[in-house]
């Protein structure tokens, strides 16, 4: 194993042991906040949906996100189940590509695991969020289809009254486009991939969050949760990874495929 190897998974453990606090944030899950707010930092939101209603136009009803610094640390986490689709669309989460999960999601808001909300407290939850730090940027793993995702779901509950969830001005980032720069390329992660049937193509090894964290972790069996917060977690530590590791300049835009350019 090469030490960029080691250095990854050192780096993944660290993140999991120290970084994750237990303080409980006022709206939302257990959250993390480990340190109070510094000016001198870049901080942004690493965030994932859920989704029913297929692909081509997706609306989420489960959505999580923290606020990280540009070098991955971790302040606070919100998670909210999106009441106007899983609740006032119950045909339509029938189509929900994990519909298997709908009961847990229940017994997690009967007994208080998760919060419920209307599409305007969620939007404004994180509105609050990406003022109170600051916030630069937006962040997630295949990010174009969270950006859909937020986008479309806004538009299909007002009505395309309000067309856009995300705040103005937040560049959008993607973990996936990161890794296939840095993680995709190393031999061994070739290497791993191959010997775990894990490849698009030959020479193509897949980048999903999963199989990343699989070969971070050195888990060849960890299976991804596919629910809003978790997912993030699991994303904060590629995240970290790639900063830590590779010196990557996140703050002047690393690989940021579009501007959030709209009024909020």
């Amino acid at each position: 194993m090469c030490n960029l190897t080691i250095a990854i998974r050192c780096v993944m453990w660290y993140s999991i042991i120290v970084l994750k606090g237990t303080m409980v944030n006022p709206v939302g899950r257990k959250g993390i906040l480990i340190m109070s707010i510094d000016r001198r930092h870049i901080y942004g939101i690493m965030i994932d949906t859920e989704t029913a209603n297929g692909l081509d136009c997706p609306l989420f009803y489960d959505v999580g996100w923290q606020v990280i610094d540009s070098h991955g640390r971790l302040y606070k986490s919100r998670s909210f189940v999106n009441r106007d689709i899983f609740v006032r669309e119950r045909e339509l989460m029938q189509s929900a590509y994990y519909n298997e999960k709908i009961p847990q999601y229940v017994e997690d808001i009967r007994n208080g695991t998760r919060i419920m909300a209307d599409l305007y407290e969620i939007k404004q939850a994180l509105a609050d969020d990406v003022a109170e730090y600051g916030c630069k940027f937006i962040c997630a793993h295949n990010a174009f289809f969270d950006y859909r995702s937020l986008n479309g779901t806004q538009r299909y509950v007002t009505k395309s009254k309000y067309r856009y969830f995300v705040p103005y001005g937040l560049e959008w980032w993607d973990t996936m486009k990161m890794a296939q720069s840095v993680i995709c390329k190393m031999p061994t992660y070739l290497k791993f991939c191959r010997e775990n049937g894990f490849m698009v193509s030959e020479n193509r090894p897949k980048a999903t969050a999963e199989i990343l964290y699989r070969f971070i972790s050195n888990d060849v069996n960890f299976v991804e949760e596919h629910k809003g917060i978790e997912d993030v977690d699991i994303l904060d530590v590629h995240y970290l990874s790639l900063v830590s590791l590779q010196n990557l300049k996140t703050n002047k835009g690393c690989l940021i495929f579009a501007k959030n350019m709209h009024y909020f």
